[in-house]
């Protein structure tokens, strides 16, 4: 018998559902497998999304995210006997599956390996796509538990392979469970072990939208890059202020670098940057090529939670900011806004990013093609 919830983030209520999971963004998905005495043996909470790049006929590439599983069921899923082991499977979304499967050992269990399947053959979710068919990427993950512990690791983690990135965060799963009860008893991963203490941000807030809050100092400016097997294909150096309205409240955050992880890839057609940090799940700045020779701010994805604890989720991909000639990077020293909604906007600060053809780690130097002195916004190759 499998069962399962959907956990919004803290402050909200709670819905049990069976045989029928609705999920979004800013929720969960929980499972609980029984036994035929009905008692647990099996239990996982986490979150999860999936960005794909596929080759299309034109010889593009193109980038999808998959992020809804209000579709999802857990056929396959089971506690394990003396013949099978314990696994978890979901099926979701149009021909996707994932699956987790655990092994044990004398005073251990182990999550052994991750498979995501996906038919690139749906032409409404892969346009275009060259190939065809039911496409799989499997990972070797490795990790030992003690028995009768549960495994969190609430940080962002990231498997990438054959083009697909795999985000996974707020994870709570332990197989093998004793006497029908989920231990309290936790193995953190290794990222969740060096944070000591999780800082909220402190937003500056107005009792409704139409006011603006307090204006806050200016953030410090960070760098960041994304490397592939050719070395640095991404740069970025940037101050970041997010702007956003939520249940009527509007809040500045100042991103601090010296806090935010950062990781990304590289494809020829598309590049991702995303920062995450102690309330930030992600945030993706996604490049993109136009015209075979420019390149431009395409989508900006982001999920964060706020000081209340409520969950802030917006996305676009729809838009044409940063635009450059190919082998050069776009720079603005003045104070940019990118508009993502109405309720979200991002100011950049001493901005400069090369997305494509970075060559030995650095930006391309040469002629400025705007006067910065006057703080206009332009490019450099």
């Amino acid at each position: 018998m499998v069962c399962f919830r959907l956990s919004p983030v803290p402050g909200s209520g709670l819905v049990l559902l069976c045989l029928v999971l609705g999920a979004v963004s800013s929720y969960a998905l929980e499972l609980n497998v029984t036994d035929s005495e009905k008692a647990t043996c099996l239990y996982a909470k986490w979150q999860m999304n999936f960005t794909i790049h596929y080759e299309t006929t034109s010889k593009t590439f193109k980038t999808v995210t998959i992020s809804d599983f209000s579709t999802a069921t857990y056929n396959g899923s089971i506690c394990g006997d003396e013949q099978n082991n314990p696994k978890i499977v979901v099926q979701f979304g149009s021909g996707f599956s994932w699956t987790v499967n655990f092994t044990k050992e004398e005073s251990t269990y182990s999550i052994d390996g991750i498979s995501f399947s996906y038919n690139i053959s749906d032409n409404t979710t892969f346009p275009d796509a060259k190939d065809k068919g039911i496409l799989t990427v499997r990972d070797a993950v490795g990790f030992r538990i003690p028995l009768n512990n549960i495994f969190r690791c609430n940080s962002l983690s990231t498997l990438e392979k054959n083009g697909v990135v795999q985000y996974y965060w707020d994870v709570h799963v332990q197989a093998f469970v004793q006497n029908g009860t989920v231990s309290t008893k936790e193995f953190l991963c290794e990222k969740d072990k060096t944070v000591t203490t999780v800082v909220p941000f402190v937003p500056t807030t107005a009792p409704s939208p139409t006011v603006t809050p307090a204006p806050r100092e200016k953030p410090e400016v960070g760098s960041y890059s994304v490397n592939n097997s050719n070395g640095t294909c991404l740069l970025a150096t940037m101050g970041l202020q997010l702007n956003l309205t939520h249940d009527k409240v509007v809040s500045v955050i100042n991103i601090n670098p010296n806090t935010t992880d950062f990781t990304g890839s590289c494809q020829p057609q598309t590049a991702l940057l995303r920062l995450n940090g102690s309330n930030i799940k992600y945030l993706d700045f996604v490049f993109a090529v136009k015209n075979e020779n420019r390149f431009y701010l395409k989508e900006v994805n982001v999920s964060m939670y706020l000081v209340n604890g409520s969950a802030f989720s917006i996305a676009n991909n729809n838009l044409s900011y940063w635009d450059a000639p190919l082998g050069s990077s776009y720079m603005c020293n003045k104070e940019q806004t990118v508009s993502v909604s109405g309720a979200f906007q991002i100011n950049t600060f001493e901005l400069r990013v090369q997305p494509f053809n970075v060559m030995e780690g650095k930006y391309s130097t040469g002629k400025n093609r705007a006067s910065f002195i006057n703080n206009l916004c332009s490019y450099v190759d």
